[in-house]
């Protein structure tokens, strides 16, 4: 079975031509980290996915997979 993707992170970041490594310096945070969101190991805090939003300047919703195609 396959693991459900939660996030969008990785495919908002190959929209905007950004990499993990410069969204970890953007946020203080590991790359390690960013990358295991990217590939929905584990899951951001809500509070971290409204900063991500913000620096992305994008909405928050559209980091989350909602099971719709858009």
């Amino acid at each position: 079975m396959e693991t459900a993707k939660i996030n969008r992170l990785k495919i908002v970041l190959v929209e905007q031509g950004k990499t993990g490594k410069w969204l970890a310096g953007q946020l203080g945070k590991n790359e390690a980290t960013i990358s295991r969101w990217c590939s929905n190991v584990s899951q951001p805090s809500l509070e971290m996915l409204m900063k991500i939003a913000s620096i992305l300047d994008i909405d928050a919703r559209r980091l989350i997979d909602n099971g719709k195609d858009e």
